[in-house]
């Protein structure tokens, strides 16, 4: 198949990923291995930080939901949603969680791992295409 487009993840997924690694690992702290987002700089401000935070995590749900996935992944995806609230009321706690504790990176991967799963036999396929093509370049 010539027709790549089929087999680039879904807008949703995509876009999932995007707001995941803005919030959770877009900027790294120097001379450490930390990465950090939104989440943790947002969430250091008491109550409100929190709440839209919360907001916007659950955009990435939302997002999942769009995409089809089942209830139960979507459930799962609301727990760490969920963890990742509580733990920032905590205080001191929940901003060291919020370094730690990357519940939009984790809901994204349950997507990913759907969305793969799903769609196994043509990502498999494209796979096997690419290692062609890339066999053929060698060749000549």
């Amino acid at each position: 198949m010539n027709d790549q487009s089929e087999f680039k993840a879904p807008q949703a997924l995509r876009t999932a990923q995007k707001w995941a690694n803005t919030l959770d690992t877009a900027v790294k702290i120097p001379l450490l291995p930390i990465r950090i987002g939104l989440d943790s700089l947002v969430g250091l401000i008491p109550g409100a930080g929190d709440a839209l935070m919360l907001l916007a995590g659950l955009r990435i749900i939302l997002l999942g939901k769009s995409m089809g996935m089942p209830s139960a992944l979507v459930s799962a995806m609301v727990r760490n949603t969920l963890i990742d609230f509580v733990l920032g009321f905590i205080p001191v706690v929940g901003d060291i969680a919020d370094v730690f504790y990357k519940s939009n990176q984790k809901n994204v991967r349950i997507m990913e791992q759907w969305w793969i799963t799903n769609n196994k036999q043509k990502v498999d396929k494209n796979a096997a295409e690419k290692l062609k093509q890339w066999e053929n370049q060698l060749a000549d």
